[in-house]
């Protein structure tokens, strides 16, 4: 294949150039763990500044929303391949019970999100209350 040849096969593999994968909103992965207190929640946030997470609890589900931002590109700078998303992210996740009243402890690094969601003890007592019923 000639350079002329190999260069236009890039180009319409990958588009014309012109659009990027950003704009849309992306769903990143969440693994959940079962404590003895509460939950843990680790989200692959990678390339997030810790500022740019909105984290809120709404009587059963947890919503983690933000936006990963590219700080590459720029003025002069023309795109090859790109395949990573920036834009809005959002993560919704549905417990079994109201987490509403969880304290929710945070922790960034390394690319993953990781909270630590303690019920309170009456909430959890009125749980177990209602688990002997």
């Amino acid at each position: 294949m000639s350079g002329k040849s190999l260069e236009r096969y890039f180009r319409l593999s990958q588009g014309s150039g012109e659009s990027r994968p950003s704009g849309r909103l992306w769903c990143p992965a969440a693994d959940v763990y079962r404590t003895g207190d509460g939950w843990i929640v680790k989200v692959d946030l990678a390339g997030i500044r810790p500022g740019d997470i909105e984290i809120r609890l709404d009587d059963r589900v947890l919503r983690i929303s933000g936006s990963r931002r590219d700080g590459t590109c720029g003025e002069g700078i023309s795109h090859y391949q790109l395949e990573i998303t920036y834009s809005r992210f959002e993560k919704m996740i549905q417990f079994p019970r109201s987490i509403d009243h969880a304290t929710v402890e945070r922790d960034y690094r390394d690319g993953l999100l990781i909270l630590r969601l303690r019920e309170e003890d009456e909430a959890r007592g009125r749980a177990r209350a209602a688990g002997r019923k």
